[in-house]
């Protein structure tokens, strides 16, 4: 299953994640069913009830491509709001030793609709991802509905590789792409700065004794340095530098443009005004 959203990103769901929602909720309703019938009273109130599931969903992203592998369930329980952090970070590691590649993308459900309540496990999940989508599972049978009953949601998603490639919808003039392209580059930036600053303070504190070491953070930390480019080379430098100074080139060059043609435009304006000086003289000396 494959489709595109508003803003730009192509989702890919697999099969098995659709499978192991589907027996996700048909084992917890099949418990509730079973439990609910050993005493009349509860049969009567719980009879026709739906319940929700939850779980995480993980996979990777490529560019604009989100691929959704895989799925496992999560221990939540909507009337307190309480998710069960060790369960996760558990299972998260062990997903991490046989599916090195793939990360927590977000989290899934069941239910017709999207609730206000969601809110809750979404911001929960956002120290690890911090846009997290949403896969929302209808398991109601509808005979006229042809599509699968699912639903993703997405959360804003500000990328440093591909704000680059950002253009004004509207088909603007090359100004306009440029300022559009400038100020993504400068927001993706910024956020990304302010991440990195997060990060770094917490590692710090680690290192000084303030907060427990957390060795799964540590690990995810370090899989993150190992996926940036080494670019600490005599031939960066070079060639950084090079660019650099054709870009200082290029906006000293403008500033001369500028100036140029404010100083000409100001010439203009002078010999206009000295001309009509001049021939007004000329007339009354003539008179």
């Amino acid at each position: 299953m494959a489709s595109s959203s508003s803003s730009g990103l192509t989702f890919k769901l697999h099969p098995l994640v659709i499978v192991n929602i589907s027996d996700h909720y048909t084992r917890v309703k099949s418990q509730m069913n079973h439990s609910s019938s050993a005493t009349t009273t509860n049969d009567d109130n719980n009879n026709g009830a739906q319940p929700r599931v939850y779980g995480c969903v993980i996979g990777i992203q490529r560019g604009r491509t989100v691929e959704i592998f895989n799925s496992f369930e999560l221990l939540y329980d909507p009337s307190t709001h309480s998710l069960d952090r060790a369960f996760l970070e558990k299972k998260q590691e062990l997903y991490k030793k046989v599916f090195p590649h793939f990360y927590i993308l977000g989290w899934y459900s069941t239910g017709s609709d999207a609730q206000e309540s969601d809110m809750h496990i979404h911001k929960a999940l956002m120290d690890i991802n911090e846009s997290p989508v949403y896969v929302l599972l209808n398991p109601s049978i509808n005979p006229a509905q042809k599509d699968l009953p699912v639903t993703i949601f997405e959360s804003e998603r500000i990328s440093v590789d591909h704000v680059a490639h950002l253009k004004p919808s509207d088909g603007g003039s090359a100004a306009t792409q440029l300022a559009a392209h400038l100020t993504g580059i400068h927001s993706a930036i910024k956020m990304l700065n302010s991440r990195i600053r997060v990060l770094h303070h917490y590692l710090v504190a680690m290192q000084k004794g303030e907060i427990p070491c957390e060795n799964s953070l540590l690990r995810q930390v370090s899989s993150l340095l190992r996926r940036l480019p080494a670019i600490e080379s005599e031939k960066f430098q070079d060639d950084f530098l090079m660019e650099y100074n054709d870009t200082l080139l290029i906006a000293y060059l403008a500033m001369f443009t500028n100036c140029a043609s404010t100083m000409n435009e100001l010439v203009d304006k002078f010999n206009t005004a000295y001309d009509r000086h001049s021939r007004r003289g000329g007339r009354t000396a003539f008179i």
